[in-house]
Order: structure tokens, then C-alpha cells, then sequence
């Protein structure tokens, strides 16, 4: 309808919804948004419906549950800032999250649920010049909607296209300052450092801890398990091994020797050598666990999984730079190769760590070579870096397979040390 207005009114000329369109528009509301929330069947969820002391059979979990939930209907009134649920599956985060979407929606505020994977996957299939909604369409209205709930963040798969995708997401309704729910079951203090420093602001986000949150997250390519630091340390190598001649036993010797001294100062390049199992990424590892303790940065790969990380990072579909994470790799204090020559022998392979490896030989940053043979051909470019005595040590360990089925106790051999060498 047009109003009847004199011209120079604001409202000459424009459309106006009757009163009757506005009542039935009014009433489908909520369903439009329920429908375009994509949140199925927990549209039912309400705090209404929910037991405050929750689903736990600890008096901690109810306790932690009970706590969150009032805290999160104070969220749901007045959604300002982020609230992130951290929590191990069961402890009822997604519940909570999703009875916060649905008061936001009672309220008129439209809301967007999603699970992280599922996002990406909808970003990744709005690539195709099938998809209805182009990709940048699509990424600027989940990154402007009102209300973002983003469930279960961490479980995505971590590519760099994937970490950088979240983290340009995120920074936006960071900095923009937009209300966000995010439910994860990691340890945010272990999520990504660009992520982390965001969920954990506590100028704009709260964040609910539910208890059996999953920490210990695997790390990038560069770090190293933190139950692989706890287990191989100087402490824990048996330096006789299954070493049963003599020569095997100095080998391991020598070698624990080596690294020990490698690690107080890092200098030149250390390679270790020697058949699988022999200790040789034990050490490698150790040194590593000495130096992070030092407040040194170690760049620690398997080489095959880091010729993989670089051929991804090189294609297209890659957010974080080809050039950024090869600069680091050839530039980092102290840069850890294990199991040299495991490494698919393609052109490409051999050039990216022929670069790697000239750059570091050139520049004498100190460097750790675990490999099960030397390279020795005279063709070889990486061959003459790795045997040059000028800055590299090499200590064979001849000693057999730590992970062999320990020989029965000879008589008068003390028993626990027996058992101290099948742990190593």
C-alpha cells in the first residue's frame, strides 16, 4: 500500500506492508528462521525443557553444568560478545548452545547453527559452478549473520585452508564484535595461537568450562606429541639397548654421548644413523625436549610428512603460503630431519630438499639428520652437504631393533634392568 502523504515527505511514494501482511509475516517469522538456522531437531531445545543439574553421574559435571546453564540464559537475554562451551562430548555444550539459539530466534534475532565441518564443507562445495550461492556470498553473510553458533570446533579436519577459513571467519566477528556461541570439546589454551588469543579475550568472550575437555591436541607439523617429550628423554635411553657385542654398545655410547652434547649447544649438524628401532629418533627427540625446556624454538618433521605439508601448502586450494611455512622451515634455530631417505624419491622431493638442505649448510644452522643410510652418490648435491666433516658429525649406531622380544634373563642379571631395557 501508499500512504497518503504530502511530496516532500519521507514516506511519499514508498510501499508500505499492510496491516494484515505484517500479522502474517509477523507469525512466520519464526519458522523462516528456525528453517534457515539449519538446526533440525534441536529446534525443540529450550532451557525450559532442560534439567539444571544436567546428564552427569559426578557431582562435579552437574555442578559445572548447572553453573554453565545459568550463565548461558544470561546470554540469551542480552547476547553481547562471544560465549564459547568448552567441554568433552556428553557434557552438554551442544544443548546449551542450541537452547541459546533458540531464545535468539524467539526474540527475532536471526541466528545461523552450524557444525565446523559442515561449514567448511558448504564453503569448499561453494567453489563448484553448480552451487546456488557463490563462495564470497556465501562466506559474507555467515560472517555478518547476527548470531553465529558454531558447534563443535576442533573436530574439523586441520588443513591450512581449513585453520585460515575459521581464523578469517572469526577475526571478522572479532573485530566487528558480533555475538557468537562457539562450542569446542579441545582445550582452548591448545586451539590454533590465532584462534586462541581470540576465544580467550576476555574483553568480548566468557568462556564455560564443562569438564572432560580434550587436551594433549595433536600439533602442527614442527612440534612434536607431548607424549612423545615425556617418553623420550636422556633419562628414559637405555644406552645398552639390545646391543649384545661390544661395538653395539659403544655405538649407542657415543651416541648418547653426542646428543647430549649437541644439546647443551647447538652447533653444526648432528646426523644419527642406523637401522630402524636403534634409538636414533629417541636421541633426536631428546635434544628437542631440551632445548623447548631452554625456551628454544625446534622445527621437529618427519621428513615424508613434511614433504607432504609443503606439497599442499604449494597448491591452490592453500590459505597458508607455500613461501611462508618453506622460509620457516630453512630458517628455524634448529631444524630436526627424521628418517632421511624415507621420502618418496620423485624430482620435486629431491629439489625442495635440496634447497632445504643448502640453505641450512650454507648458513651453518644447526641441525638433527636421523636416516637408516647415508646418501653416497657422487652425483648426489645432498650427499656431499650431509658428509661434509667440516660441519657435520655422523655417529653410526650399530646396535639391533630396541623393539625385538627381550631374550630370557641370564642368571645373576638383575631383573629390572632387563625390564628398563624392554621399556626403551
Amino acid at each position: 500500500m501508499r500512504r497518503e502523504v504530502p511530496i516532500g515527505d519521507p514516506h511519499f511514494g514508498k510501499a508500505v506492508q499492510c496491516f494484515c501482511q505484517q500479522q502474517v509475516s509477523s507469525d512466520g517469522r519464526l519458522t523462516r528462521l528456525q528453517r534457515f538456522s539449519n538446526m533440525g531437531r534441536l529446534a525443540e531445545v529450550s532451557f525450559e525443557k532442560t534439567d539444571a543439574d544436567g546428564r552427569s553421574g559426578n557431582t562435579d559435571g552437574r555442578t559445572r553444568f548447572k553453573m554453565s546453564m545459568q550463565a548461558a540464559q544470561a546470554y540469551a537475554e542480552d547476547p553481547q560478545g562471544w560465549l564459547v562451551l568448552e567441554g568433552g562430548s556428553g557434557t552438554g555444550k551442544t544443548h546449551l548452545a542450541a537452547a541459546i539459539a533458540n531464545r535468539c530466534m524467539e526474540r527475532e534475532i536471526p541466528v545461523l547453527f552450524v557444525v565446523a565441518p559442515d561449514l567448511l564443507d558448504h564453503l569448499r562445495a561453494s567453489f563448484g559452478p553448480q552451487n546456488e550461492m557463490p563462495y564470497d556470498e556465501l562466506f559474507e553473510q555467515i560472517k555478518s549473520i547476527p548470531m553465529l553458533v558454531l558447534d563443535d570446533l576442533g573436530v574439523q579436519s586441520s588443513t591450512p585452508w581449513a585453520e585460515e577459513k575459521l581464523f578469517q571467519l572469526l577475526n571478522h566477528r572479532y573485530v566487528t564484535q558480533l555475538s557468537t556461541v562457539i562450542t569446542t570439546n579441545v582445550a582452548v589454551e591448545q586451539t590454533e595461537a590465532r584462534l586462541q588469543s581470540r576465544l580467550s579475550d576476555p574483553r568480548l568472550s566468557q568462556l564455560l568450562d564443562l569438564g572432560d575437555v580434550t587436551r594433549g591436541r595433536a600439533p602442527a607439523i614442527g612440534g612434536i606429541e607431548p607424549e612423545l617429550l615425556t617418553r623420550m628423554t636422556f633419562a628414559t635411553f637405555e644406552p645398552l639397548g639390545k646391543a649384545k657385542d661390544r661395538e653395539g654398545q659403544e655405538t649407542l655410547a657415543a651416541a648418547l654421548q653426542s646428543a647430549r652434547s649437541f644439546a647443551q649447544e647447538p652447533d653444526g649438524w648432528l646426523v644419527l644413523m642406523g637401522d630402524t628401532g636403534c634409538g636414533k629418533t629417541h636421541l633426536a627427540v631428546a635434544v628437542a625436549e631440551q632445548r623447548i625446556k631452554a625456551g628454544q624454538p625446534v622445527f621437529f618433521a618427519l621428513v615424508p610428512d613434511l614433504l607432504d605439508y609443503l606439497r599442499y601448502t604449494f597448491s591452490p586450494d592453500s590459505r597458508v603460503t607455500y613461501d611462508e611455512r618453506f622460509e620457516e622451515v630453512k630458517q628455524t634455530p634448529l631444524l630436526i630431519l627424521d628418517d632421511l631417505g624415507a621420502e618418496s624419491t620423485t624430482q620435486w622431493a629431491n629439489e625442495k630438499l635440496y634447497q632445504i638442505i643448502v640453505h641450512r649448510h650454507n648458513a651453518r644452522l644447526p641441525t638433527i639428520i636421523t636416516t637408516r643410510k647415508l646418501p653416497n652418490s657422487s652425483r648426489d648435491p645432498i650427499a656431499s652437504r650431509i658428509n661434509d666433516p667440516r660441519l657435520v658429525t655422523v655417529v653410526p649406531i650399530t646396535a639391533p631393533d630396541f623393539r625385538q622380544h627381550a631374550k630370557a634373563v641370564p642368571q645373576g642379571r638383575d631383573r629390572g634392568q632387563d625390564a628398563g631395557a624392554r621399556d626403551r
